[in-house]
């Protein structure tokens, strides 16, 4: 049975730990469904580990509708939260419009939005419109160039003291929930008391209300990099490699497909095809 925003707050107050993990199509929405993870995340990050951009930038609106549309047939019983695109929410205008896509059109619950304070707007107006808002700070990816690169934020004594006024701010605007994104495990801890909504960590230690995996990731899928905080729990792409080598060799040798693949005529149709020949 598909989770509702109150019983994610109850979650958290009753210190019960949300998983969340990504899915961009169908197959993989089902597998993470059936294995009962709370929360599906149809990330920008599809751009990388899917589309293979070098970063999550140059993913569109509707590439974004499309994966959002597929995930959602693929777990019709799991809260979804779709990530709006780089620009997607550069405006209030843009903001309701494209949200209200990926809610109406794409069949997702919620939407994510990264950056702080100066979203305060953007998050009240959807708020107001009817639409989920899930907030993102620390490393945002869309706008890593100007955090200097894909870097741990928040480790000095300023920056620290920001991110908890721009958690606190985009919880009072409206968002039901916060992602936390490559800080510093004190960090997160303050926010996630601090704040009565959860927070979902992604390299931010162990005590945010939940965590945050790529899909690809976590399955060994995705081979260009692999952050820090990333746990890989199977190498289905090692595996992968070795069933299509087995594949490709079988072929080449005749050995597939076996008589158990193939379909064949009756011995009747097979006279009347070839005559007595």
């Amino acid at each position: 049975m598909k989770k509702t925003i109150p019983e994610f707050e109850k979650m958290k107050q009753a210190a019960e730990k949300i998983s969340m993990l990504t899915a961009y199509d169908f197959p993989s929405a089902q597998l993470v469904e059936e294995a009962g993870v709370d929360m599906i995340l149809v990330g920008d990050s599809l751009g990388m580990v899917v589309l293979g951009y070098d970063s999550t930038v140059p993913v569109t609106m509707e590439e974004m509708l499309h994966h959002t549309k597929a995930a959602c047939r693929g777990a019709k019983q799991t809260f979804v939260v779709a990530d709006m695109p780089f620009m997607s929410y550069a405006t209030l205008d843009l903001a309701i419009l494209n949200a209200g896509r990926l809610i109406k059109e794409g069949g997702a619950d919620a939407v994510k939005l990264e950056g702080g304070y100066s979203l305060v707007p953007i998050v009240q107006a959807l708020t107001r419109a009817g639409i989920p808002v899930v907030g993102h700070i620390g490393l945002t990816p869309q706008t890593a160039n100007q955090l200097g690169g894909l870097k741990v934020q928040g480790r000095d004594l300023n920056s620290a003291k920001q991110l908890v006024e721009d958690g606190q701010a985009l919880e009072q605007a409206g968002a039901f929930m916060l992602v936390l994104e490559a800080i510093p495990r004190q960090v997160a801890r303050q926010l996630s008391t601090a704040l009565k909504i959860p927070t979902i960590g992604i390299g931010a230690g162990l005590d945010c209300d939940g965590q945050v995996l790529v899909f690809h990731d976590i399955l060994g899928l995705f081979k260009r990099f692999r952050p820090k905080f990333v746990k890989q729990y199977a190498d289905l792409g090692h595996d992968a490699v070795k069933a299509i080598q087995v594949f490709h060799q079988e072929v080449k040798s005749s050995l597939f497909p076996a008589e158990e693949h193939t379909f064949s005529l009756s011995n009747e149709v097979i006279q009347e095809l070839y005559g007595d020949k």
